[in-house]
């Protein structure tokens, strides 16, 4: 692989903070070959990084007992990180981290005592100070998984600017406000009983957000009602084959493709990437294709510039690379893979260039 030819990309992990536990390595944009660069330790749990382009910043959660997010200074070229600072989340069991688009704040949620979090962010990229802190408070149908509240993750809808948390333990997707700073309680959504709402992911078009839902392995389709700040379910369908019945599966990530024509999700259990064909007029999905996800319980998985995906297996340690035909939206493996403990998080650095070694 050559210089212009290299894609680097981080990858968090489960683990202990006297092992790396962050590691960085590069993709072959032509080919999809992966090689490891590099890694720090000093991070428990890293489980969901988000990186700041504009600052060459990269921020990890840290899964554990009282949380933290952990703010690094990237090389560019070697993929080297260097850490500017880390600051409690107020929080326990964080799971997910991401910023706000105007790049003021950083977001997180605390899936073991209910917490969601906003951190003010510094010009630098430092994580400052807590400047909104709220505790969801119910639970589900499931006395095994939902006893109480447990919000999964928190993104901002880059078209209407609203707060989106899936909490996994309520069955609800709610939707909040950010203003100076401070989370005000907009709407929610309620799924039907034992969903186990996880993820969302937005449409290029701003028109539809898709939702995975956990516990019975389906994704939602919301249309995205920008007048009111709401999300209108379209349509509930499952992760799995027809033909397959599975209790053990549980789905996790999703993403839409660039060109939004499809949408991907992950099942732990059937260890399959499903692709659906999202209806460019209404919005909803028909499931085409399921291919194996190169390892054993895909936990997240993300779509790479020039047209490949990465998938993080966490119980048997392999990324595994695919191709994304162009006219189809089919997964076609590579044949690549590299070898990590327990990864969890993929999280591509486009702007970045790493130098042959």
């Amino acid at each position: 692989m050559t210089a212009g030819q290299e894609l680097i990309f981080y990858i968090g992990t489960y683990g202990s903070e006297e092992e790396n536990r962050i590691h960085w390595g590069t993709m072959d944009r032509g080919t999809g070959e992966l090689r490891l660069l590099g890694g720090t330790a000093g991070i428990e749990n890293p489980t969901y990084l988000d990186f700041d382009d504009s600052i060459s910043v990269l921020y990890a959660a840290s899964e554990k007992g009282e949380s933290d997010v952990s703010a690094y200074s990237a090389n560019l070229v070697t993929g080297e990180l260097t850490l500017l600072n880390v600051q409690s989340t107020g929080s326990s069991g964080a799971c997910h981290v991401s910023r706000t688009s105007d790049g003021k704040y950083l977001l997180t949620t605390g899936y073991s005592d209910g917490h969601i979090s906003v951190l003010a962010l510094e010009q630098d990229g430092r994580v400052g100070e807590l400047t909104s802190k709220i505790k969801h408070s119910g639970r589900g149908l499931r006395d095994d998984r939902q006893s109480e509240a447990h919000p999964h993750s928190i993104f901002e809808d880059p078209v209407n600017k609203y707060i989106v948390v899936s909490d996994l333990g309520m069955d609800d997707v709610n939707l909040y406000r950010l203003e100076e700073g401070k989370l005000v309680t907009h709407r929610e959504i309620n799924l039907p009983p034992g969903s186990g709402p996880r993820h969302v992911t937005f449409h290029p078009s701003g028109k539809w957000v898709y939702g995975t839902n956990e516990l019975n392995s389906t994704v939602t389709a919301y249309a995205n009602d920008g007048t009111f700040g709401d999300l209108k379910i379209l349509q509930h369908i499952s992760t799995l084959p027809e033909d397959v019945v599975m209790d053990n599966n549980t789905s996790s990530h999703l993403l839409v493709s660039p060109c939004g024509r499809y949408l991907y999700a992950s099942n732990r259990g059937h260890d399959s990437i499903v692709q659906y064909v999202i209806d460019q007029e209404t919005g909803t999905l028909r499931a085409v294709n399921w291919v194996s996800s190169g390892g054993k319980t895909p936990r997240h998985f993300n779509i790479m510039p020039d047209g490949f995906l990465l998938t993080a297996n966490q119980d048997n340690g392999l990324i595994a690379s695919y191709r994304i035909d162009p006219d189809t939206g089919n997964l076609v493996s590579t044949g690549y893979t590299l070898e990590v403990t327990r990864p969890v998080c993929i999280c591509p650095v486009e702007k970045a260039k790493a130098n042959k070694r």
